[in-house]
């Protein structure tokens, strides 16, 4: 009897084991709605062919203050992107799966100051996810931690 009971606690153990790990290693686990650190947007993250990327869908305070129209992309280094709106923006492009929860290769912007970061990503649990962009190498940069929505 105890064989069996030892036997069925192990079979139990193996398939939660194995039921993390399969849910832990999923490509798409990064599609949905993730609210930034600051909670001031919210980023779809979205697959496009291959690879992963990302539109601002909402924003704490979606219009300019001074003039009360649809923020504008008024930072960004070429003058011809000034009048487009930053809600709708993709800011995040390029990300391809690795393994391990992490994905790759992308770039992120920021329409606050006008410039665009290396970044990677990286899931913790089911609704964390750590977003790091970085100039150069990833040691030097910030992470910021997003939240499922």
């Amino acid at each position: 009897m105890k064989k069996l009971a030892f036997s069925v606690l192990a079979l139990c153990c193996a398939l939660l084991f194995l039921s993390f790990t399969v849910q832990q290693d999923n490509p798409d686990a990064i599609v949905g709605s993730w609210k930034n650190g600051e909670g001031t947007g919210v980023i779809q993250i979205y697959k496009n062919g291959d690879k992963y990327q990302g539109k601002i869908i909402w924003l704490k305070e979606p219009n300019d203050p001074e003039t009360g129209k649809p923020k504008l992309d008024k930072n960004h280094p070429d003058k011809e992107n000034h009048n487009r709106p930053v809600m709708g923006l993709t800011n995040m492009w390029g990300f391809k799966y690795t393994d391990k929860n992490e994905w790759t290769g992308g770039k992120i912007y920021d329409p606050k100051n006008g410039k665009t970061y290396s970044c990677k990503m990286s899931l913790d649990g089911n609704n964390k996810l750590k977003v790091r962009g970085y100039i150069g190498v990833s040691m030097i940069g910030r992470t910021d931690n997003w939240t499922r929505q």
